[in-house]
């Protein structure tokens, strides 16, 4: 579906990193979308949107999954 979508779709290099660093990241380089940082365990509905992505931390703040858009 991210096909569809405009712009660029995945961030796999911010794996790693301080969530609101990666956050700023995704909105800087896909102007299109909103970065929502998420804390592991959470819940989020699982509606497609093109403009969102999802910025999975863990207790650390840290960036444990790929963020892309969905």
């Amino acid at each position: 579906m991210s096909d569809d979508c405009k712009g660029k779709s995945s961030w796999p290099e911010l794996v790693g990193v301080e969530g609101k660093v990666a956050e700023a990241t995704i909105e800087r380089e896909n102007p299109l979308v909103n970065a929502e940082i998420v804390a592991e365990g959470s819940s989020v509905t699982f509606d497609f949107r093109c403009d969102r992505v999802w910025v999975w931390i863990n207790k650390d703040g840290i960036v444990k999954q790929v963020p892309h858009i969905g």
